[in-house]
């Protein structure tokens, strides 16, 4: 098992792990996977990483701004995907602690996510690596005319920002 860093090289397989995450309806409410360049300008460009077993990656993780305010520089937002045959592995926790670990080299100081509220693994994995529900969205989204509720999750480091 490795990480490597999401580039344009293996974009490939990131969009077919991220296609999964969309078919789901639970895990964004995206329905087109974006082309290199709209994923390249979404995440920042750090922390953008991808776990490797056997030459295949299994699952993604990246950061995304939370505005492009100077005060919220050290805000960013949590995006784990793990590929369909590698579900309830600890596949997404071991990107996810990863990626905790980048946000904090660089300088992040407070991570968020937003959970559809129905996506109870997503939930408790963010549980399990120090994040605590702060808040919850009702009918935030609509989704296939499904409304959805989201639950906000965040992590502040206890490094950055003390």
């Amino acid at each position: 098992m490795t990480f490597t860093t999401i580039s344009k090289e293996n974009y490939l397989e990131i969009t077919q792990i991220y296609e999964y995450g969309i078919k789901t309806g639970s895990a964004t409410f995206e329905t087109k996977i974006p082309n290199w360049k709209e994923w390249d300008s979404k995440y920042l460009p750090f922390a953008r990483i991808a776990l490797v077993i056997q030459n295949q990656i299994v699952g993604w993780a990246a950061l995304s701004a939370v505005s492009k305010r100077e005060v919220y520089y050290g805000v960013a937002e949590v995006s784990v995907y793990v590929a369909k045959h590698f579900q309830q592995k600890g596949i997404g926790t071991t990107l996810l602690k990863k990626l905790i670990e980048e946000s904090e080299l660089n300088g992040i100081w407070t991570l968020q996510s937003a959970i559809f509220s129905n996506n109870k693994v997503s939930i408790k994995m963010h549980e399990n690596c120090g994040f605590r529900t702060i808040g919850y969205r009702e009918r935030i989204g609509k989704l296939k005319d499904v409304w959805h509720d989201n639950v906000i999750m965040e992590k502040r480091s206890k490094i950055i920002g003390v």
